[in-house]
């Protein structure tokens, strides 16, 4: 059974709002992971550069900085999302509580709340019992805390994405600046870092429905003060020890 053809107002081919607002969700995490990315190595890496010419010492720098910075992100958003998803649950089982020992109550509810978002008390009443009648959890979960059961956030689902989306920002900055010779590796890495923060800035702006060039302009300014801050600390951090 075509399951599209079923919803009233969709046709085929049509993404459902639910599951088309959750992918872009995790695309614009995914976005934003990357930006982490290229900022923070391109930040470590212009530093260490400005302190030494040696390509191993860059080097090491950026891979240590890779790996502790996608960790690092797959870890704080692992616990973020866990924590979301005990809350969710949480709030789910006192759901299923109130709907057992006051299943009346929490239908004269559901259909305050139906008023309040402007239908007639006899429609928002007759709304309220037939979702309650189809499936009580998920019309009280959907219309008071916005959770759908049957979709709870994934904290490893999360954590990889960021541990995936960073290390692939990461390697922006890292290849740019292993790859050319000396005197030309900082500035190698500076256009690429910017060209890649020119893209995540336009992409996260078309995604959240913002203007995209003062996404961008505030993306790069932010990366071009990241490795210029980063670089004179390393050739201050080089003059002085060296």
């Amino acid at each position: 059974m075509d399951t599209e053809r079923d919803i009233p107002g969709t046709h085929s081919g049509e993404p459902h709002h639910d599951d088309l607002s959750g992918k872009l969700n995790w695309l614009r995490a995914g976005v934003l992971g990357a930006n982490d990315g290229i900022i923070s190595t391109a930040g470590l890496v212009v530093g260490v550069a400005g302190a030494t010419a040696e390509r191993t010492a860059i080097l090491a720098a950026g891979v240590a900085g890779l790996v502790a910075g996608a960790l690092s992100m797959a870890g704080g958003e692992y616990v973020s999302v866990s924590t979301q998803r005990d809350t969710e649950r949480a709030a789910l089982r006192k759901e299923e509580r109130e709907l057992r020992e006051m299943p009346e109550a929490e239908e004269r509810e559901l259909a305050g709340i139906y008023q309040d978002k402007g239908l007639s008390p006899d429609l928002a009443e007759q709304v309220a019992h037939e979702l309650t009648e189809k499936d009580a959890l998920h019309a009280h979960a959907d219309a008071e805390l916005g959770i759908d059961p049957d979709n709870l956030t994934s904290p490893w689902q999360a954590a990889w994405a960021s541990f995936v989306s960073f290390a692939f920002g990461a390697l922006i900055p890292l290849v740019a600046i292993a790859l050319p010779p000396v005197n030309a590796r900082v500035w190698t890495c500076v256009v690429a870092v910017l060209a890649g923060l020119v893209l995540t800035g336009a992409v996260s702006a078309r995604l959240g429905g913002a203007p995209a060039r003062r996404a961008v302009v505030r993306n790069v300014l932010v990366g071009a003060l990241a490795m210029v801050v980063t670089y004179f600390v390393g050739v201050l951090f080089g003059v002085t020890v060296g």
